[in-house]
């Protein structure tokens, strides 16, 4: 990072209150969001297996779907909190108004996608003869959630701007209650079997959707600000979010690549694999609310012209991830004996597990700084920067990890995927360092 003062105590605790305010309620929402589709998986997984099996299917799909379109709340973030930072909330909150309509607008593109094309999608992720009706239905009926999926994320991104992590949590909550409550309801009193599940999910999405809608728009109109569609806002929104989609774009391409390299090496090294990205990320999530606080913080900062306090801030968030990655790593090292034996019985995954589970127990403190200075360069809008940096390491990472099956097996694999996250935080920290990503200002 660019070389500034040492942080005085008082800033520190002042630094530290921000980080816990806004990083422990993001964390409960990141963490209900992966529930609702484990409450679909255990109320579905009751009528038999191919429904099961189509459900695994229809919502990998409908994640890999969603996630591409994440930048919706980190684009907003950065945006609406520097807008605030400037002092400007009616301007935030038409900032955000923008991405929620890019939003609306988005989802209604992808349901004229899914609908038409769910028999294909279903065919070409693999399923089964008898898994594929299931999968298709449950596709077509949570399409049409999609929207409110897509809003959701927006508008998440405009209450973060706003410095309010805690809403998010409550609205995560209340979907996650009420998505249980529905499914439950609809599978088995209304007897609608695996198209029950997906219409509970979706009026729970829609739900959850209202209720931020009622938020932003009472703070619109609080503020004066405009709720009406503004063409150059959604096209600026766009513009900003393209650089973001990018990356996330590369990265989950480096995620398939270490999937697709596990599955051509067994069975049980895919199995092992598998527990494993799944403990990874679970760590992410809470890693990534450290970066959420980051996005938040660095953005008001910079857009209230306090390049000081921008430096400060980061200073103190890596400082938190090396921490937390830390600690992580040595719950891993400390806590498996107790976590392995829940996710398998079976010896020979355990045995292929346990090594790679210390490769990714040592790499955690590396882990932790990437998040948090993702998190502040996406605070800083600084997306076209972390664009090029993601394709940097997926081309450091692809050719390493196809060359695994030659010279190594699970262990090799998750040694590679250190090499991933070593070479993001490299880019990362020479971008910090420089000094580059500090542009004050209302906008970027």
């Amino acid at each position: 990072m660019t070389q500034a003062p040492a942080t005085s105590p008082p800033s520190r605790r002042r630094h530290d209150r921000e980080i816990i305010s806004l990083a422990v309620p993001a964390f409960g929402a990141l963490v209900a969001e992966p529930l609702f589709v484990m409450v679909d998986s255990a109320i579905v997984g009751h009528l038999g297996t191919p429904q099961l099996a189509g459900l695994a299917v229809a919502a990998a799909l409908l994640t890999t779907a969603v996630s591409v379109f994440v930048f919706l709340a980190y684009a907003t973030t950065a945006a609406v909190a520097r807008r605030v930072g400037a002092g400007d909330p009616a301007s935030a909150i038409r900032q955000g108004m923008d991405g929620i309509w890019l939003a609306l607008l988005l989802g209604t593109g992808v349901i004229a996608v899914a609908l038409p094309t769910a028999p294909w999608l279903v065919h070409v992720f693999g399923a089964s003869d008898t898994a594929a009706p299931y999968a298709i239905t449950y596709l077509r009926i949570s399409s049409l959630g999609i929207p409110a999926m897509l809003v959701v994320m927006a508008a998440t991104g405009v209450l973060r701007g706003l410095q309010d992590t805690r809403t998010p949590l409550y609205v995560a909550i209340g979907g996650f209650a009420a998505n249980g409550a529905l499914n439950a309801g609809l599978v088995y009193g209304a007897g609608l079997g695996i198209a029950g599940s997906a219409w509970g999910t979706v009026i729970a999405q829609i739900s959850m959707a209202a209720a931020y809608l009622i938020v932003v728009v009472r703070g619109a109109r609080r503020h004066g600000a405009s709720l009406r569609p503004d063409a150059a806002g959604i096209r600026a929104s766009a513009q900003a979010g393209v650089p973001l989609l990018v990356r996330t774009l590369s990265l989950r391409a480096v995620l398939m690549i270490a999937t697709a390299v596990a599955a051509r090496l067994g069975d049980t090294e895919i199995a092992a694999h598998q527990i494993i990205l799944s403990l990874w990320s679970l760590m992410a999530f809470a890693l990534d609310a450290i970066a959420i606080a980051g996005q938040a913080i660095i953005g008001r900062y910079l857009g209230a012209d306090d390049a000081r306090g921008a430096r400060e801030a980061c200073r103190r968030m890596v400082q938190w991830g090396i921490v937390s990655g830390v600690v992580f790593g040595a719950l891993i090292v400390l806590a498996r004996p107790l976590f392995v034996p829940l996710f398998t019985d079976d010896q020979s995954v355990q045995s292929t597990l346990l090594p790679a589970l210390l490769v990714v127990a040592l790499s955690q403190p590396i882990a932790g700084v990437v998040f948090v200075l993702d998190g502040v360069l996406m605070g800083a809008g600084d997306g076209r920067y972390l664009a090029w940096a993601m394709l940097v390491t997926l081309a450091v990472f692809a050719p390493v990890a196809l060359l695994v099956p030659s010279f190594g097996g699970l262990t090799a694999l998750w040694w590679a995927m250190a090499l991933m996250m070593a070479v993001r935080m490299t880019t990362l920290w020479l971008r910090t360092r420089s000094g580059k990503w500090i542009v004050t200002g209302a906008t970027r």
